[in-house]
């Protein structure tokens, strides 16, 4: 069983750990730029070998894998909502119109990244209460994707006339959602005994979402107009895969 103190490590490296992507954009805008071309179809990777290696692989073990099923679908469409509805869950440049460059929309930026956190934080939590190397390989799967993610963040924030100083507080305020949601999760499911096919489920649906939804997407409208079949973006993609594939095979057999 994780403990607390597991509980608030990890799910300060997926959120905090995170904004490195920022803070280097904050530095160098051309070496983020670069890391976020590399880093996004890594993250694509690592979230889908976290969901179907581990996470999905768990609800085999513990014989719960049709509620878990349910749940990722359950999961999927909750999601599919909260971004078609609330325009609160993605935050790339791309998707924000560029012919307003006011504050206007800062305080929907600022929410939707805090949203975005928390629910990492309850990804995390809820991992950690099917297992420890569950919970340890969906926070390599969330700081994966939360890199990338953190340096879009940083460059809507700037363009929109923020200090460097500001955003960086802004953001670290922000990402902190992320241990307070994981908390609060780890203690409501310590204490009611939540249903673990329930648990991997949402966590399996979260990640599959983030994947599927935007990062994939990322990446295929970076290869649009290139005829290479393989290439950096496809390498980094199974590199993503093969590592978090590695990650959890070490992770369950230190466990036991």
């Amino acid at each position: 069983m994780a403990t607390y103190w597991q509980v608030i490590f990890y799910s300060l490296v997926g959120g905090v750990f995170s904004l490195i992507g920022g803070i280097l954009l904050l530095l160098r805008r051309k070496p983020a730029e670069k890391l976020t071309k590399y880093a996004t179809p890594f993250a694509a990777g690592a979230l889908l070998s976290a969901v179907f290696l581990d996470l999905l692989n768990d609800a085999v073990e513990e014989n719960v894998i049709q509620t878990a099923l349910k749940w990722t679908l359950i999961g999927l469409v909750v999601f599919f909502f909260l971004e078609h509805f609330l325009h609160w869950f993605h935050h790339h440049h791309e998707h924000v119109k560029k012919v307003d460059d006011s504050k206007r929309d800062v305080p929907l930026i600022i929410i939707g990244d805090t949203i975005h956190n928390a629910l990492d934080g309850i990804a995390i939590a809820s991992s950690f209460l099917i297992s420890v190397p569950t919970g340890i390989i969906t926070t390599i799967a969330v700081a994966a994707h939360e890199i990338p993610q953190e340096i879009g963040d940083f460059g809507l924030l700037l363009s929109r006339g923020l200090s460097r100083a500001k955003v960086l507080w802004v953001n670290i305020v922000s990402a902190l959602a992320t241990t307070l949601l994981a908390v609060i999760t780890f203690a409501l499911g310590s204490d009611s005994k939540l249903p673990v096919g329930a648990l991997i489920g949402i966590s399996a649906g979260f990640l599959l979402y983030i994947a599927t939804s935007d990062l994939i997407p990322t990446i295929h409208e970076h290869a649009k107009g290139k005829r290479r079949f393989f290439d950096a973006h496809t390498f980094m993609l199974l590199a993503g895969v093969l590592l978090v594939a590695a990650a959890v095979e070490i992770a369950h057999h230190f466990a036991g």
